[in-house]
């Protein structure tokens, strides 16, 4: 290991990271309006592409002697960060599998989830000169992530007042995915609200 290394910008993978995410979520929700081979193409380039940026991050920590917040954090933020994107591209490839339409709960949980992958993206953003407008953004997310929370409950109500059995099972497994996305952007507002105590 090298002590003479030109100096990485962390914040600046996680940006890039971040700003790949928010295309991944943005494509899928394009998916739910409007479904179409290319948009599940175009999930799962900028998954993979998602991939590539946080594969990079790993490989400068392990090469890299001081980091400008702590290396554990760094390493969970993007593992976080990456998990959402993950769920995108889940969510379109089991769409297809199981041969399920879009629906409006899916819709407003994919259009929350938007909304709250932008905040994570400000707050990724504004992190390294401005912590404490990262925090505001990172809270704004939270309570964006409450809100998914409540449609999911709805769509699952409203799903077993059916008679369609199989659909329903189905139907349930698409939801989970996008819950499971949203219980990820509460996860990296954490990591950002204790990223930010520690830079205090």
């Amino acid at each position: 290991m090298s002590f003479f290394r030109k100096k990485i910008d962390f914040f600046n993978i996680l940006t890039e990271q971040t700003d790949k995410t928010m295309e991944g979520m943005q494509a899928l929700e394009e998916y739910m309006k409007n479904p179409s081979e290319e948009l599940v193409k175009k999930v799962f380039d900028l998954e993979r592409e998602a991939d590539g940026i946080r594969r990079t991050l790993i490989d400068e920590l392990n090469k890299t002697f001081a980091t400008p917040i702590d290396r554990e954090d760094l390493f969970e933020l993007s593992r976080e960060i990456d998990d959402i994107i993950d769920y995108a591209k889940s969510t379109v490839d089991e769409m297809q599998l199981l041969e399920i339409k879009s629906s409006e709960h899916l819709k407003k949980m994919v259009a929350l989830l938007v909304k709250a992958t932008l905040e994570i993206k400000d707050a990724v953003g504004r992190l390294k000169e401005n912590p404490k407008i990262a925090s505001e953004h990172a809270l704004r997310a939270k309570k964006l992530e409450n809100q998914i929370e409540l449609v999911y409950r709805d769509a699952i109500k409203d799903l077993f007042d059916g008679t369609d059995v199989i659909y329903m099972l189905k139907t349930r497994e698409i939801l989970r995915h996008l819950s499971n996305a949203g219980d990820r952007v509460d996860q990296v507002a954490n990591v950002i609200s204790s990223i930010v105590v520690k830079m205090n």
